[in-house]
């Protein structure tokens, strides 16, 4: 009887669905969302661990002008769309670890920023959230203009 890597023992790692993602070799948008921000990377694979091209967090947000939470779907498309922006590379494949793959979460939103900002990420529409949601029309009093932000992401 063999034991279990610990990552795996702890719950931490799908091994069988990162060993997927390796497979074609591509480097992974990795989209991890904690209790205060949604954390967005490009990850390389390499032989002695991942390698991090580039990493933002949903707070970045408040240097471009953002007041709202930075925990919603909007928030979650601007960092997306921030790090297609900021991106070095031009194709990925999304990555969003032990997450069930439900159409319309917010890990999804991400997904559509990086693809609206030109990262070409494989993803089906039915996927994303309604334009609704990443506008914000959901929230009630949403204090912020999304197409200004991304002016103002535009110009940095």
């Amino acid at each position: 009887m063999s034991i279990a890597y610990r990552r795996k023992r702890q719950g931490k790692t799908n091994y069988k669905r990162r060993l997927a993602l390796l497979r074609g070799g591509k480097p992974r948008l990795v989209v991890r969302a904690t209790l205060t921000k949604i954390i967005v990377q490009i990850v390389e694979y390499a032989d002695k661990g991942d390698v991090i091209k580039i990493g933002i967090d949903s707070s970045a947000l408040k240097e471009f002008g953002w007041k709202g939470s930075v925990k919603n779907t909007p928030a979650a498309y601007l960092t997306g769309y921030l790090l297609g922006k900021k991106s070095p590379v031009k194709e990925a494949v999304l990555d969003i670890g032990l997450h069930t793959a439900i159409p319309g979460i917010k890990l999804y939103a991400v997904a559509k920023g990086a693809k609206d900002a030109g990262l070409n990420v494989p993803c089906g529409k039915e996927a994303f959230p309604k334009e609704e949601r990443i506008l914000g029309k959901h929230i009630k009093e949403f204090p912020n203009n999304i197409e200004q932000i991304k002016k103002a992401m535009e110009s940095a």
